[in-house]
């Protein structure tokens, strides 16, 4: 990924600022930006391959450190920050300054400074591994599936009866293994009101490698129906060792008696299912979606598989003037674009309450995917063999996650009038 002109010349600033000043230290300048939007999972028994809570953790590292988050590949945030929506909840993406620190940190040679300039180091528990904060309630998986060592992809299916005895609102929701998460290529939940009408159920949540969560708005949520089930369906793809498989579903839910404004949901849009992407070459595709009614839309997430390049969600607003003789070209406006898309990152955007597109009824969304099916491509298995649409690993998908709910036009009016204020 290439830096902005812009973003260079505030790190190359920052840069300038930092060296002509003291020198910068892991005690006292690295290990607060660690702690902040590092150490969640670069720890021991957390995702990243590698720890980095102390000195010692991270010095063999740090040219590497270097070269990660001056792309920014590090820490994972792919959300391009030049264009669209760039306030989001929970974003753990560096600032130019904190990169400039940690290049200089490492230019410097690295040095760890005066111990006692460190700050409190963090205390993390097992509640931690949750991106929602500790969880209310944890459905599981009542024991693990045991995936064969070598083989095709295969898929498990298992209700699980987490006990509501009424009905319930979640205000954020995350599904993610226990155990075996470098084998899980998905796994969906859905809630099964009643099995003998819709034994598929509707659906909840989404894991996707290296997926955080789903965190709705404000006065916004899911309903639980008393009785409901959790239905789990794993896509497992084997990586040449036998591996125990169990994964979990965490719900922060509303106080008792409580029901929010407005019905919140997850769904698709842009799908694109008879893809075409031949060999050695980089393809586009285009999907839409018409909104029926106005609505807030509150988190995106592009999906696609190991070719997967880049993404772009746009709204193309209904033309105002459709009865005129002359109507005019069609507005539209960039939402987000993922435009350094890396596998094992299938991250949810969670826009922040005053920055999530309000749209009229009517608005289309249009979702462009771009595929990389070339040897430029680390991630593909085979660039030399033509991929379609499929659910397998090495198949291909071209959508969007994009969660938002429903206002009526009042409410639409009130907050348009609120946004140009």
């Amino acid at each position: 990924m290439k830096l902005s002109i812009t973003s260079c010349l505030a790190l190359s600033i920052a840069g300038a600022a930092l060296a002509a000043g003291q020198q910068v230290t892991f005690s006292k300048d690295i290990a607060p930006i660690f702690e902040r939007a590092c150490q969640n999972c670069h720890r021991p028994g957390s995702i990243a391959p590698m720890s980095l809570l102390t000195y010692a953790d991270a010095r063999p590292w740090a040219r590497s450190i270097k070269q990660k988050v001056a792309t920014r590949v590090m820490p994972p945030w792919h959300i391009d920050r030049n264009v669209g929506i760039n306030k989001f909840k929970d974003d753990p993406s560096l600032s130019d300054a904190e990169i400039a620190a940690i290049v200089n940190w490492v230019d410097q040679g690295a040095p760890e400074g005066n111990p006692s300039d460190l700050p409190r180091p963090r205390q993390f528990s097992d509640l931690d591994q949750w991106h929602i904060g500790k969880p209310d309630i944890v459905v599981s998986m009542t024991q693990p599936y045991v995936l064969k060592a070598k083989g095709g992809d295969e898929y498990f299916d298992v209700d699980v009866d987490p006990g509501f005895t009424e009905d319930v609102y979640i205000q954020a929701v995350e599904t993610k293994p226990d155990s075996g998460f470098k084998v899980v290529h998905h796994c969906t939940t859905n809630l099964v009101e009643d099995p003998e009408d819709d034994p598929v159920g509707l659906f909840l949540n989404e894991y996707a490698v290296g997926k955080n969560a789903d965190i709705f708005p404000q006065d916004s949520g899911r309903l639980i129906k008393a009785g409901s089930k959790i239905h789990f369906n794993l896509h497992l793809h084997p990586d040449g060792q036998e591996t125990p498989v169990k994964v979990s579903l965490g719900l922060k839910l509303y106080p008792k008696g409580f029901v929010p404004k407005y019905v919140a949901f997850t769904q698709h849009m842009g799908d694109v299912a008879d893809l075409d992407l031949p060999a050695g070459q980089i393809t586009r595709s285009d999907g839409y979606f018409r909104l029926q009614r106005p609505a807030v839309i509150s988190a995106y997430q592009p999906h696609f598989h190991l070719r997967g390049k880049a993404q772009c969600m746009e709204a193309i607003y209904p033309d105002v003037r459709a009865d005129s003789a002359r109507p005019g070209p069609a507005r539209t406006e960039t939402l987000s674009c993922v435009s350094d898309y890396q596998f094992g990152w299938s991250i949810t955007y969670n826009y922040a309450e005053d920055a999530s597109p309000v749209l009229p009824a009517g608005t289309i969304i249009h979702v462009s995917t771009w595929h990389d099916n070339t040897d430029n491509n680390k991630f593909n298995p085979n660039p030399k063999n033509w991929v379609g649409s499929g659910q397998r690993t090495i198949d291909e998908m071209s959508f969007a996650w994009v969660s938002l709910y429903y206002i009526d036009e009042a409410d639409y009016q009130q907050r348009l009038l609120a946004r140009r204020k």
